[in-house]
């Protein structure tokens, strides 16, 4: 399956955001794709959104999903993306939405490791995520959603591949700082050789974030890859006949001693 990651700088107006999604979902749908990964904070970037963060959570998530359908539906082509859901509480959730090619909301996955590091608190802000991990079914591929932070957490990425994840989605707001690209790149790779999965990892390129959206193979071999391009799209051939080839030389989840994070896998 052809497999797209969509980069650019959200703003704090959701229709804009949209757009610029649509404009990047047509380009990749033009080279054959039938997936496109887009960054987290693609519904808005918190630090432009005008008012509070809780009526703007509440005015755009529902138009925000609905219009990601229309998107959908209307190029024939899946779509993973991140935005902010309401919790009921003054924080909300950092929730990725999967979308398929009918339009139709295949799985939601609420960020669980919130960004509390590098002198920064996400989660004075955001609720953590509590509905556990999801891997969900689009074109003859399952996808494993991740967030961001959720990188830095080996256990995650090996849950989703315990429970078949063939491709590994990213969408991230990675902030940039010193060694923030080098950490970006080998924890990808890393999370792909591991386990021995297709990773597509689609970041927000902004004067804060790094970009660096990429689609790596098995083996962590970067397939097509963007830098800092303040927007882009790329697409690769996504196949499970190559985690098949890998997996014969190199059967590391067969050879496992111990079971992945009971809880993780449970929710």
């Amino acid at each position: 399956m052809l497999v797209s990651v969509g980069q650019f700088s959200p703003g704090g107006d959701v229709e804009e955001n949209l757009a610029a999604m649509r404009s990047l979902a047509e380009k990749a749908k033009a080279e054959g794709s039938e997936l496109i990964v887009f960054p987290e904070e693609s519904m808005f970037s918190i630090g432009k959104v005008e008012g509070t963060l809780a009526s703007a959570v509440d005015a755009g998530w529902t138009r925000f999903v609905q219009q990601l359908s229309l998107i959908a539906a209307e190029l024939r082509i899946a779509v993973v993306a991140g935005g902010y859901e309401s919790s009921g509480e003054e924080r909300p959730y950092n929730t990725l939405v999967a979308i398929d090619n009918d339009g139709r909301i295949a799985a939601t996955y609420r960020k669980l490791h919130l960004y509390d590091a590098f002198s920064y608190q996400e989660s004075t802000r955001i609720k953590a995520g509590d509905r556990g991990i999801q891997v969900v079914e689009i074109g003859g591929l399952r996808v494993g959603l991740m967030t961001c932070y959720d990188l830095r957490f080996p256990e995650l990425a090996r849950a989703l591949a315990v429970q078949g994840a063939d491709l590994l989605a990213v969408p991230a707001a990675w902030f940039k700082g010193e060694h923030k690209v080098d950490h970006w790149e080998t924890l990808l790779k890393a999370r792909a050789i591991e386990n021995t999965v297709w990773v597509a990892a689609a970041g927000t390129s902004s004067s804060h974030t790094i970009g660096h959206s990429v689609v790596l193979d098995p083996l962590g071999i970067p397939q097509v890859f963007l830098g800092e391009e303040p927007s882009g799209v790329v697409t690769a051939n996504v196949v499970r006949s190559r985690i098949d080839e890998v997996r014969e030389f190199l059967p590391v989840l067969q050879n496992r001693r111990f079971a992945a994070n009971e809880q993780i896998l449970e929710g």
